[in-house]
């Protein structure tokens, strides 16, 4: 057998054809995409379709154990990819008729040939146990069918991420195109025909291992911020250069290289207000050194004080006489969330105002405010950096804590979107958002005065998901209706410094407090734990007046009324 390694770009008409037979084997994670990143693909496709009516999209790669000349491929890296985009040409296609959905359900299902060879079948293969799933609804086309599946109900996480992004994908065509089928199509047209994979293909298991880890290492290979460097100090007066590239190489020091790369994105989301298009190289010089007057200037007054503000930032670490401990508090929760895009208007802000604590102490309430509703309501990248780029326009003109800035508040529209997500089923959020949200509300408990270790958080339910027959939660919740619109709500969520014990899950009240909810000391390390264990009983009446007394906390914290 050749060992002989190919890779080539096709665009998504090549690769979704019968040239290729996609299986996902199993011992691949499930699929994982959640929400955020199906909805960040498919903002991006959809600015670049209306903002470029000639270029092609690229999506990344695929690496497969593929024989030359023969269909069969094992996906090793890129069956979210695959999975996602399969989702995505699936709700296309469900909005079409006749040949039209014909047409672009070939993509998505192998229609069949016998004068080839070719029996109709699914083009993707997914892992064994979500296989029937997938095929039945997504490549079935039934997908509204599976929208009417009861979340809950459906058998895993990964036909959860399924189904939540078929739903996704499905609010977002009707919004972007409505009953404008023309137009839809035509984006189809794009999806297929301008956006590229690159497929690289072996024979080999081994082989395509190989190629799996080459790229996906880290390697200390050359970063923008290397050829910036050389540019701007090749622009001072030889006599100075040295002085400059002290200051330079300080910096990098303290931010650590990868950091440091993470200061120029962030500098360049300062000057640009926008989502990066193309490199960071061509975007820092176009945006950021092109308005400086001097390289001098550059490194002094731009690269310099906005490392320093990422640090402090990154780090927890504002000094100052009063509000320390509160603004790195708040900056400890902003770390928390799962991505960094609040970073540039801190930078911004302390770069400015870091001497002015009270401001900060402000600035940092309603920042950690914004970037968690932000998160919890599941904003996907593009959302989040065009509601940032108010903030980082606003920070351009004075203010002060007299007269702050208004972009950073919430809006009455924004407020009841929060309130709507913190009052909706917590457990069904993916595990970071839900996780954030439970440890922020205990620390609301504790008025800032706990830590928390999330190695081994767990998030539990008190009434249990499903109520045995004859059980004391049966004679508590006699309305399966009532357990349904209870269980994931705030309210009945616990957290635990322990492993999951399955076993432990339906228990009895008294018995799931002493035996796991108290764990081995007999205390919980959480309030919203004790509040439990200090309760007698587990009722309809309670678990409401504890909904409601959570929400009234969370309001007040938040400041959401």
């Amino acid at each position: 057998m050749s060992k002989k390694i190919s890779g080539a770009e096709y665009p998504l008409a090549k690769i979704f054809s019968s040239d290729f037979d996609y299986s996902i084997p199993s011992y691949q994670r499930p699929y994982a995409w959640t929400e955020v990143q199906a909805g960040e693909l498919l903002s991006d496709l959809y600015d670049f379709f209306l903002k470029e009516k000639d270029d092609t999209y690229f999506l990344g790669s695929i690496v497969l154990i593929k024989e030359e000349g023969k269909p069969d491929s094992e996906v090793i890296d890129g069956q979210q990819r695959l999975t996602t985009l399969t989702i995505l040409l699936a709700a296309i296609t469900s909005q079409f008729d006749d040949e039209l959905r014909v047409d672009f359900e070939s993509y998505i299902r192998e229609p069949g040939r016998a004068s080839q060879g070719l029996k109709p079948k699914p083009r993707l293969a997914l892992r064994e146990r979500d296989r029937q799933f997938f095929a039945d609804y997504v490549q079935g086309l039934r997908l509204k069918e599976m929208l009417a599946l009861e979340p809950a109900q459906v058998d895993n996480e990964s036909q959860r991420n399924i189904r939540r992004n078929a739903q996704l994908f499905m609010q977002r065509i009707n919004t972007n195109f409505g009953e404008d089928t023309p137009r839809l199509v035509e984006f189809g047209s794009f999806l297929v025909q301008r956006c590229f994979l690159v497929a690289v293909s072996t024979p080999s298991q081994q082989s395509a291992f190989r190629i799996f880890s080459v790229l996906n290492s880290r390697g200390l290979d050359l970063l923008p911020t290397d050829i910036i460097k050389s540019e701007v100090i090749g622009n001072i007066a030889p006599a100075k250069q040295n002085e400059y590239t002290e200051i330079w190489e300080e910096l990098e020091v303290e931010t650590g290289r990868d950091g440091f790369a993470e200061v120029f994105t962030h500098i360049r989301m300062i000057y640009a207000k926008e989502k990066a298009r193309r490199t960071l190289l061509d975007e820092f010089r176009e945006k950021v050194i092109t308005t400086v007057s001097s390289s001098e200037d550059l490194v002094t007054k731009v690269i310099e004080p906005y490392s320093e503000a990422y640090l402090v930032a990154k780090q927890n670490q504002y000094i100052s006489t009063s509000n320390a401990a509160e603004v790195n508090a708040l900056l400890h929760w902003l770390n928390r969330i799962d991505n960094s895009d609040w970073l540039p208007s801190a930078m911004k802000f302390l770069a400015n105002k870091a001497s002015e604590a009270n401001y900060v102490l402000l600035f940092f309430q309603k920042l950690e405010r914004l970037a968690a509703f932000m998160h919890i309501c599941a904003y996907d990248v593009n959302m989040r950096i065009e509601r940032y780029a108010r903030i980082l326009q606003a920070l351009e003109m004075p203010h002060f804590i007299s007269s702050p800035i208004a972009e950073i508040e919430l809006s009455d529209r924004e407020k009841d979107a929060m309130l709507l997500a913190l009052n909706g089923d917590i457990y069904m959020m993916t595990a970071r958002r839900r996780n954030y949200l439970i440890l922020r509300l205990d620390s609301f408990l504790s008025d800032g005065a706990a830590s928390y270790d999330p190695t081994l958080l767990t998030i539990e339910h008190v009434l249990p998901q499903t109520v045995a027959a004859g059980s004391q939660w049966e004679e508590w919740w006699p309305s399966v209706a009532e357990q349904y619109s209870w269980v994931h709500h705030i309210a009945n969520l616990v957290p635990l410094n322990q492993r999951r014990n399955s076993a432990a899950q339906n228990y009895d009240f008294s018995t799931k407090k002493k035996a796991y909810f108290a764990g081995r000391s007999g205390v919980s390390s959480y309030i919203l734990t004790t509040q439990v264990l200090s309760t007698e009983e587990w009722t309809p009446k309670v678990v409401e007046k504890r909904q409601s007394d959570l929400m009234a906390l969370l309001k007040d914290k938040w400041e959401l009324t």
